[in-house]
């Protein structure tokens, strides 16, 4: 068996391009808990988050050959296939229709959940412009809440770099935003 302990996340994802099982199991667990922990947060739902997990690590093995060290950590890749895999999950499996109340409901109005909603797209949209370096930076912070140190440990980067790249990416969104919805 490989040792694998102690290896870096873009060497697990070359040896796992070169077919390394023991390569891929490290890096599943590594990785399959916040990744379960993301879809949830996006999926709302275990069996939809489960698969979207599942078809992570599925896509990982198969393109683990498109990873290269030279654009950076491992992490973020990976963080942008389950995002994709995430994401093929909402398309793929619609919301189950709701129940409409009896009388009028007390919730928001719904021009303003359309509104709600858009705003809500065109962040998502502008999040995809970001540059692959800058692009886990925030959605670390955002969707799963982690502190600047926290991150900076997660991917294994200085604070430092961190922080320039979480202004960098707010910067960015606010440009993109702004010229969105201008």
């Amino acid at each position: 068996m490989t040792q694998v302990a102690l290896v870096s996340d873009a060497e697990l994802l070359q040896r796992i391009a070169a077919q390394d099982r023991a390569a891929f199991d490290e890096l599943y667990r590594r990785f399959a808990p916040p990744v379960l922990r993301l879809a949830l947060r996006w999926l709302r739902d275990r069996l939809r988050a489960e698969d979207a997990t599942q078809e992570t690590f599925a896509a990982v093995w198969r393109s683990a050959g498109t990873y290269r060290p030279e654009r950076g950590p491992g992490a973020p890749w990976l963080y942008a296939v389950a995002r994709n895999a995430i994401t093929d999950g909402l398309r793929r499996t619609p919301e189950p229709a709701a129940e409409l109340p009896d009388g009028p409901g007390g919730g928001p109005d719904p021009a303003d959940k359309a509104e709600s909603s858009w705003t809500a797209w065109q962040v998502h949209r502008a999040l995809e412009t970001l540059p692959e370096h800058e692009r886990p930076v925030i959605e670390l912070a955002y969707w799963r809440g982690l502190s600047q140190s926290e991150i900076s440990e997660f991917l294994a980067i200085p604070l430092g770099t961190v922080k320039t790249r979480t202004r960098s990416a707010l910067a960015r969104l606010a440009d993109t935003l702004e010229e969105e919805l201008a």
